[in-house]
């Protein structure tokens, strides 16, 4: 599951949550990381990109990556993700797909809940360790085993092809550092209801999920 630039923002969140990369400092050059982590700069790019989204770092244009404070993004200050898109056209193309993901998910009875328990145990010990690279990694992989239970080939096809997109929105509301563990809670009443097999409740325990990880962030999209 791991790429070398999950592995590489993993090992700089060790040295930010270490305090060898202490709050306000300014991180060594991309060539001087790249070179450190053995990786190339593209992969270190994305690894930053991973640390900002998630509030660890903050990039300054022109003068450099800098460790942040671990303030909560503000709806004025949320990073840009893949190709500049914004949070908010993400969360509502996944408030169009995903609850409807859960819904047939729980329709297909409840193959999918011992795959979607491990996720979730996963996303606890990743949390318990406060390693936030791992805990959206397990959180992007609770969603992509709900969208491969759905039954519907396309709409897993969907969320694979969106990964990208959909990690990026994933790591935002974990900036919040104050709220981290909601995601636990309304993971837990997404495998509740797909458990049962109760359809409905399970598109709107994804929706509520998907609302209050906007919130998170302090952003709002249009509902369709």
């Amino acid at each position: 599951m791991s790429t070398l630039s999950s592995v590489a923002a993993q090992a700089l969140q060790r040295k930010i949550t270490s305090a060898d990369y202490a709050p306000g400092s300014r991180l060594p050059s991309q060539r001087a990381l790249a070179e450190s982590l053995g990786i190339s700069r593209t992969s270190l790019r994305e690894a930053i990109s991973m640390l900002e989204a998630l509030g660890l770092v903050r990039s300054h244009p022109g003068k450099g990556v800098y460790v942040s404070e671990r303030t909560p993004h503000s709806s004025d200050d949320v990073p840009r993700g893949p190709a500049g898109v914004t949070a908010e056209s993400i969360f509502q193309l996944r408030y169009i797909v995903e609850p409807a993901a859960a819904a047939l998910a729980a329709r297909h009875g409840n193959t999918a809940v011992d795959e979607l328990q491990e996720t979730q145990d996963q996303l606890e010990r990743a949390l318990t360790r406060l390693d936030l690279v791992a805990a959206a990694e397990w959180d992007l992989e609770f969603h992509k085993r709900l969208a491969r239970h759905s039954g519907n080939p396309s709409l897993a096809e969907v969320m694979q092809e969106s990964r990208i997109k959909i990690g990026y929105s994933l790591r935002l509301p974990f900036a919040n550092t104050q709220r981290v563990w909601e995601t636990v809670d309304e993971h837990r009443a997404v495998i509740q209801a797909v458990a049962t097999g109760d359809a409905e409740q399970a598109r709107r325990a994804m929706q509520r999920h998907l609302l209050a990880a906007a919130d998170r962030i302090g952003i709002r999209f249009e509902q369709p």
